[in-house]
């Protein structure tokens, strides 16, 4: 018994340095190209220029229009996640039945499981011509429609974790609010909500880094045009769309407007890191520990 459990040891560890060692690859990868590209491109004009234009005639390397147009769809996104999947995780743990539980949450995760180019074309094709009922000025290509269908797709992400956080809290603070004559809902929303809130805020963290690095949405129907702007009505353009866009195929190999997808990956890589390690941090040092 003791070689097996030394064999599997032995596998299981090998399986985590895999890991470990393909992280290294990739940021390793990135940095290498990443530092090519800026021995051509300064620094400064990458992160403060509000052009980026690396495709056309006159080339402009600025990082911004990229970032605001993933910034714009991120939030777009999370306003759209948030309450929804907060509300959704109170009902499973608060007011739902058991056996609606078991159903409803295993259908609610499907939502994670859709390709994402479906979603795209939903965006595109369904949620695009509603907002315009509304929306008179709305473009074809927008922010706000993929925005609002990263928003979807992200429910399943936030609900799930919150869920689980909710239910991690003992029940004797549940049954100590009923004692002093709270309504369940003044107990799920000021007793067991707080008590949850680490968790609650990494599932929002996580759920905030996967709209970040949504590609197949927003490049169907966020429109591929990078602009400094934050208004959600006009076409924009994310960092994950434009590293689909070049490559497509249509750029010269190693040019300095193929290197432009390592810095503007490397970009991504960063922001979504110190979110994660944001998470962590929340995580370990706020979450409440009962005996």
């Amino acid at each position: 018994m003791r070689v097996k459990e030394k064999i599997i040891e032995k596998v299981l560890a090998a399986c985590a340095l895999v890991t470990v060692l393909t992280t290294l690859g990739i940021i390793l990868i990135l940095a290498v190209e990443a530092f090519v590209f800026f021995q051509d491109v300064s620094i400064l004009e990458f992160l403060t220029s509000t052009q980026w234009t690396p495709l056309f005639t006159e080339k402009n390397y600025g990082i911004l229009p990229l970032l605001s147009g993933t910034a714009l769809t991120t939030l777009i996104a999370i306003t759209v996640a948030l309450p929804v999947g907060l509300t959704i995780a109170v009902y499973l743990n608060e007011y739902a039945h058991e056996r609606v539980r078991k159903v409803l949450k295993p259908m609610l995760e499907i939502l994670a499981v859709v390709p994402t180019v479906v979603y795209g074309f939903f965006a595109l094709m369904i949620v695009t011509p509603f907002l315009k009922t509304f929306i008179p000025g709305l473009a074809g290509f927008n922010a706000l429609s993929p925005g609002i269908v990263m928003g979807i797709m992200i429910i399943p992400f936030v609900s799930s974790l919150s869920e689980d956080a909710l239910s991690s809290v003992p029940n004797s603070l549940r049954q100590a609010s009923f004692g002093m004559g709270s309504t369940k809902f003044q107990t799920a929303f000021r007793v067991m909500v707080p008590a949850a809130s680490s968790g609650i805020i990494v599932s929002a963290i996580l759920a905030i880094s996967r709209a970040i690095g949504e590609t197949m949405i927003v490049a169907i129907a966020a429109g591929q045009q990078p602009r400094f702007t934050f208004d959600p009505t006009v076409p924009i353009e994310t960092i994950t769309a434009y590293i689909v866009q070049v490559s497509m195929g249509d750029v010269p190999y190693g040019s300095i407007a193929y290197k432009t997808i390592f810095a503007a990956g490397i970009t991504l890589f960063i922001f979504t890191f110190i979110l994660n390690n944001i998470s962590y941090w929340i995580k370990t040092k706020y979450q409440e520990k009962y005996e």
